[in-house]
């Protein structure tokens, strides 16, 4: 694995921490937005294979999640997320000034990453979402209707076909394992609405993974939201059988050398 280091930054609701994976000489930076209850630290496998591929790899633990600051898993704003993004993005910066730089968003990562290719697109040399909250996601409607948010444990196989990442993810004190935060589920609900109405990213380049078998994310709503952004020009990878998961699915493997390619294609010589 490459080698680490954590750096704490003044956030929009207290401390962040970031993630960073050393590259002694790197061709470019990649910012990854981690998903819902989990944490950077998760992350390290991408980091591997990014930083291998010429990448110095930065990740932000999301307020209220990991090691940063903020009642665990309460996201009132995701505007707040986008704008810690880009402080990490600074701090990238300013260690590698003048590389071109990435967002890879996992999940609710996604819709963050989506939100921030919105924001900062000019800044960005390419976007790239893993199983995202984007376009039509039921569940936090469904759950802002109820009385009271049941505390229902996630599905682990939901995860991956891979079960040492369900257990590794039942096991891990960083990742959230209680019930969602009413204000979080607004904050859902708020961004999909945004993203939704704020334009599509132009010409930057936009590659969408997918598990077919995705029961958190279902892929359906995602290509919703994924055609709306790219204006329908994304570059699309769906893999059978996957479930939400892809960084960590059984034909990770093949996820990693998708992505890599997509990278080479678009990234400066």
């Amino acid at each position: 694995m490459p080698q680490t280091r954590e750096h704490v930054l003044d956030g929009t609701r207290g401390t962040i921490t970031v993630h960073a994976w050393a590259n002694p000489a790197p061709r470019y930076v990649a910012l990854v937005v981690h998903g819902y209850g989990e944490h950077a630290g998760r992350y390290d496998e991408v980091a591997a294979v990014l930083t291998g591929h010429g990448a110095a790899v930065f990740a932000p633990d999301h307020v209220g999640h990991g090691k940063s600051a903020g009642e665990r898993v309460v996201v009132e704003d995701f505007e707040d997320v986008v704008t810690d993004v880009h402080a990490a993005a600074e701090l990238a910066r300013a260690a590698h000034p003048g590389l071109p730089v990435v967002v890879i968003g996992h999940s609710m990562g996604g819709l963050s990453a989506a939100r921030y290719a919105q924001r900062y697109g000019d800044e960005l040399a390419a976007l790239v979402l893993s199983g995202p909250v984007i376009g039509v996601w039921e569940l936090p409607g469904s759950l802002l209707a109820l009385d009271e948010i049941p505390d229902t444990p996630i599905s682990l196989s939901s995860l991956s076909r891979d079960p040492a990442v369900g257990a590794a993810y039942a096991a891990d004190p960083l990742v959230w394992h209680g019930a969602m935060k009413r204000p979080t589920l607004e904050a859902f609900v708020r961004t999909l609405e945004t993203v939704a109405k704020s334009g599509d990213v132009g010409p930057l380049p936009l590659l969408w993974l997918h598990g077919d078998d995705d029961r958190l994310v279902p892929l359906p709503g995602s290509r919703v939201g994924v055609e709306r952004l790219s204006g329908g020009r994304s570059i699309e990878r769906i893999y059978a059988g996957a479930r939400h998961e892809v960084f960590n699915e059984t034909n990770r493997a093949e996820v990693f050398a998708d992505l890599t390619r997509f990278l080479d294609d678009v990234l400066p010589d």
